[in-house]
This record gives structure tokens, C-alpha cells and sequence, in this order.
């Protein structure tokens, strides 16, 4: 334990569990259903509503080995290739031979897919793959149909849910054990203000951090708040300078910031283009996938043809589908364009890359298991090894549904007892974290946004650290002055403090690795050097809030300790 923790109030109410659960998407909702299914009281803590998450906006897919004659090898080859030599693969081949019948308990519970007209489940491409291997449901709104199936079966079960609160620290027991979180409600309702889940398992599915860029699809509840709440409570993170940016994004202006919208991969899976504003295709002979080549692959072909042609966006071309087509297969990115003014049936879309996914995250076994008792992560705040330098396409929902499945069945199996916090404060005691003021926000992404985005060099990087460090010292010493600012405890505050962290942490790991690997994309260093950095940079943060980055020895993670 380090120690540090959120300045907040006290609990001042408290409920007990066998198991919290913090996030709603298909990894949340997934391992809370099989937790509950096996005996074990479950509560579901939220930050917004139950449907607010990462996963509704799911467009493209979920992957897996269905359609007749693919397999999960094949699956595994893909996964292997996006990932540039950083994939575990014991954990990919865990995600690819389990991931079909994950698939149909999907089913099972309640998700519908889009189908053929002989019933089978239709299947798509996205960059990447090899095969039609992409489940889809309402043409591009996958991740809403599953969303939607997980919460009304979450209802239905009558699980224990806390909407709209924000989980501040990891509460743990006298040996060092988890023994719930502090959290704080916001608004009206059976809980209000702080207070505490007490718990001896804790699984964090909070999803990714893209709000630490100026642009990105994620929704504005991404601000890292798990990989933040795991850091201060002495758990590792791995990978985490892979942030993988989704090339085809509805640009909206170069100052656009928040939420934009994404232009599923799907697009091009149907036979969309990448055209220049002449109209030139300019993937052809990239790539022998060209289009469709893996994600990290596509950005870097985009963002240089923006730099060779002086513009700030390049256009993706879907006018031979017609009308028809748009309406039945992309309904939802159909009425986003539209809303902008742009008719993708009569006009090329305006597109550029935007932070989408964390490749990286908090460091697990193929349980779930972290490096701190008691708690687990699960899809995009972990790190199973799956991804690598690059996540391929439609591989998260996937991993969701499969290690959450292998979390609850792991704490099923054990069911530790539950045991008192060896404080009620938030975190357990220790030294608070100096909060940040609000508008800090917007300086964050910025600085991220400029030194640590799609092109990152030691030059970039490095100033991006000191910025970062300066906001740092200063919230620490204006914590300590005797007329300090109005950086008062509360929910924008809490988000931006995290912010803070996982910005400093990120780029403490991307100055390390001196090469370009998948989505990290060091200009100063254009190469992949295996010889030196097929390894993972595992990162933990030391009592004085310093980043501490280890290199690992070899391409393997080093072993979680067992969650005894």
C-alpha cells in the first residue's frame, strides 16, 4: 500500500457485500451477473446511470471465431499481428477459444445480434482481420443492444446497483487485504454524499481515460478513474503508453474538444475508402489489407497525409453504398453525420484520428487478478496482456465478456470473508492528494494533446512531463499555503486529480520506450527495436506520487500474486 489517498470526507454511511463491482459496461454488468448467479451478494456502483458507460457506444462489433471456417488460430494470428509483438499469448488464446461460447451465453442472456436471411449470425470485417468474424446488432449499435440486454437482466436479478457516484479509494483490511471502496453519491436518492462499500472483492470495470485528450470518443465519465483509484492503492499498470487512436473520426473542427463521434471500422469493412481531398486513395500499396490494415497502421497513414497536404483532415468515401444501404447497416453514424451537416450518401466524411482505447491498464493474471488482494480489473482499465502495442478491432467487448466470466468464477471459488478497514477515512489512511481546481481540466488534455498524442518525440514528451509536474508542485503547495485556492472536494475536482495521475504516469512510460511500436509512434525514434523493447513497461507509483517505471526482463509479464 502506498498510502496515499483522495482528500474527502469520511464515510458517513456504509453498506456491506461479498463483492462490489465498479462500472457498468459488458465487463461490469458480465461479471456482476455471474456473481450473483454463484450466491454472492453483489453490489454494482456506477458513475452515472447503468447505461452510461464506454460499451453503448460500441459501433463495430464484438469478434469472435463464428462463421464457418474460421477459428479461433486464425483469431489468435490476427490478434497476435495488431499487437507488434507485445501480445501475451496465453492470454489471447484464452480470449479467442472461450470467446465464441462467451458469445452465446450473450445470446443467452438476452442480446440480440443482426442476422442472415437463413438465421445464422451476419459477421462483418474490421482492419485487422482476416475473416467476416464481427457479430454486429442494429447495423452499428452493437454496444447499446448489449448495454441494454445486460441492464435489464441486471434489473431483472434485482441486483444491488448505486448510480451516479464516483469511487474514490480502495478500503483496506489490517493485513493489507481489500476490504471495499469509498465512494461519493451524487444527489438524491437511498445513499447520499460519502460513503463506503465494504467488501473482500473489489472488480474495477471502469472503463478507459480518453478524457485526458482533447478529443476522443470516449464518454466525458472516462477520466481514468479506476487505473488512478488501483495506482494509489499500490497495484501496477502496464502497457499504458499504448493508447490506441481510432483513425476515421467525424472531425468537427480543430477546436473541437469532449466527445466526437466515431466512424466505425465497420465502414471500411464494407468497402468504404480513405481518399485524399483530390479524391486519391491512399492506402493502396500501404498495406496489403490496405484499408483495412490494423488500427495503429491507418492513423499514422492518415495523420501523414495530413502533414504532407497541410490539412487537418483527410475524408473517408462510403457515396457507392447508396442510400439504402447507410439507412439499414449505419443508421447511428448515418444521423451523426447528418447532424453535423455532412450526407455521407452524397458527400465523402470529413475524418481524423482521436484517442479511443487504453491499450494498456492495470496489470492481471488470466483471473483478473491485480497485484493487490482482493481486487481485480476487468476490460479497459485492465491489462491481461491480450492487446499489446495495438488493439486489434472488436477484440475489447470480447475480452469483457471472457474475463469477467473467469473473475467471478475465480471469486467464487475462493470466496474470502469479509474483514473490517483498517480505516474508515477514504483510501484507509494515509497522506491525502492534494486536489486539483476544476479548470485544470482543460489544461491537461491540452498538454497531452500536444506532447503525448497520435506523434509523440523525447522533445514532446518531455515537455509534456514538465508541464504536467509543474501542476503537480503546484497543487501541492498551494495545499500547503495559508490562503490556499478553491480547490474545495467534489466530483470535478476528484476527476481532474486523477486526470493528473494517469496523464503523469502515461508519459513517465512513453518517454521510457525509445522506439515506435503499434500505437506509441515516436517520431524521433521511427523504428521497432525488438532486440531492445519487446518488453513491457510495468509502472507503480512510489509514497512521494512519483512515477517508478520497471522495464520487464523478457516479453513476458512477470507473475500477479495470487490473491490469497
Amino acid at each position: 500500500m502506498t498510502g496515499i489517498r483522495l482528500t474527502a470526507p469520511a464515510p458517513g454511511w456504509a453498506i456491506d457485500a461479498d463483492v462490489v463491482v465498479v462500472g457498468s459496461g459488458v465487463a461490469g454488468l458480465t461479471t456482476a451477473l455471474r456473481c450473483a448467479a454463484a450466491g454472492l451478494d453483489t453490489v454494482v456502483v456506477t458513475k452515472a446511470r447503468l447505461d452510461d458507460g464506454s460499451t453503448r457506444w460500441a459501433q463495430g462489433g464484438i469478434a469472435a471465431a463464428l462463421g464457418e471456417g474460421d477459428t479461433p488460430e486464425q483469431h489468435l494470428d490476427d490478434t497476435l499481428v495488431a499487437g507488434a509483438g507485445l501480445c501475451d499469448e496465453e492470454a489471447v488464446r484464452t480470449l479467442v477459444t472461450e470467446g465464441p461460447d462467451a458469445v452465446r451465453r450473450l445470446i443467452t442472456t438476452g442480446a440480440t445480434f443482426d442476422t442472415t436471411d437463413s438465421g445464422d449470425i451476419a459477421l462483418t470485417r474490421e482492419g485487422g482481420h482476416h475473416r467476416r468474424r464481427i457479430a454486429h446488432a442494429g447495423g452499428d449499435a452493437t454496444g447499446a443492444e448489449i448495454s441494454r440486454a445486460l441492464v435489464e437482466a441486471v434489473r431483472s436479478a434485482a441486483l444491488h446497483t448505486i448510480e451516479n457516484a464516483l469511487v474514490l479509494d480502495l478500503l483496506t483490511d489490517a493485513e493489507g487485504r481489500t476490504a471495499g471502496v469509498s465512494l461519493h453519491v451524487m444527489g438524491e436518492g437511498q445513499h447520499d454524499g460519502v460513503g463506503a462499500v465494504r467488501a473482500p472483492s473489489v472488480v474495477l470495470a471502469t472503463g478507459g481515460m480518453g478524457q485526458v485528450f482533447s478529443a476522443t470518443t470516449n464518454p466525458s465519465v472516462s477520466t481514468g478513474d479506476g487505473v488512478a483509484l488501483a495506482l494509489r492503492a499500490g497495484a501496477e499498470v502496464s502497457d499504458l503508453e499504448f493508447v490506441q487512436f481510432h483513425p476515421t473520426v467525424l472531425f468537427l473542427g480543430a477546436d473541437s474538444e469532449g466527445q466526437q463521434p466515431l466512424v466505425s471500422e465497420a465502414v471500411r469493412g464494407e468497402g468504404a475508402h480513405l481518399v485524399d481531398a483530390t479524391g486519391t486513395r491512399f492506402m493502396l500499396g500501404q498495406h496489403e489489407l490496405a484499408e483495412l490494415a490494423p488500427r495503429d497502421i491507418v492513423a499514422k497513414a492518415i495523420t501523414r497525409q495530413m502533414h504532407e497536404h497541410g490539412t487537418e483532415h483527410m475524408y473517408l468515401d462510403a457515396r457507392h453504398f447508396g442510400a439504402p444501404m447507410w439507412e439499414q447497416r449505419f443508421p447511428t453514424i448515418l444521423a451523426a453525420c447528418r447532424a453535423h451537416g455532412i450526407d455521407p450518401v452524397t458527400e465523402p466524411v470529413p475524418v481524423a484520428p482521436a484517442a479511443h482505447y487504453a491499450s494498456g491498464g492495470i496489470r492481471t493474471d488470466l483471473r483478473g487478478r491485480t497485484t493487490v488482494p482482493g481486487l481485480y480489473a476487468c476490460g479497459e482499465v485492465a491489462c491481461t496482456g491480450v492487446h499489446g502495442a495495438n488493439r486489434l478491432a472488436s477484440n475489447s467487448l470480447l475480452e469483457g465478456l471472457v474475463f469477467a466470466e473467469r473473475i467471478a468464477a475465480d471469486i467464487a471459488e475462493t470466496r474470502p470473508p469479509r474483514t473490517d478497514p483498517a480505516e474508515t477515512a477514504s483510501g484507509g489512511g494515509g497522506a491525502p492528494v492534494p486536489l486539483l481546481v476544476p479548470e485544470t481540466r482543460t489544461a491537461i488534455q491540452r498538454i497531452m494533446t500536444r506532447g503525448a498524442g497520435v506523434l509523440r518525440s523525447a522533445a514532446s514528451l518531455d515537455a509534456a512531463a514538465e508541464e504536467l509536474e509543474a501542476l503537480h508542485r503546484s497543487a501541492a503547495a498551494d495545499a500547503g499555503a495559508a490562503d490556499p485556492k478553491d480547490a474545495v472536494p467534489g466530483v470535478d475536482a476528484w476527476e481532474v486529480t486523477n486526470l493528473l495521475l494517469v496523464s503523469r504516469v502515461l508519459v513517465a512510460a512513453a518517454r521510457e520506450r525509445e522506439e515506435t511500436r503499434g500505437c506509441h509512434w515516436r517520431e524521433d525514434r521511427p523504428d521497432r527495436d525488438d532486440a531492445h523493447w519487446r518488453r513491457h513497461l510495468v509502472v507503480r507509483i512510489a509514497a512521494d506520487r512519483t512515477p517508478v517505471v520497471h522495464r520487464t526482463e523478457t516479453a513476458a509479464f512477470p507473475p500477479v500474486r495470487a490473491a490469497d
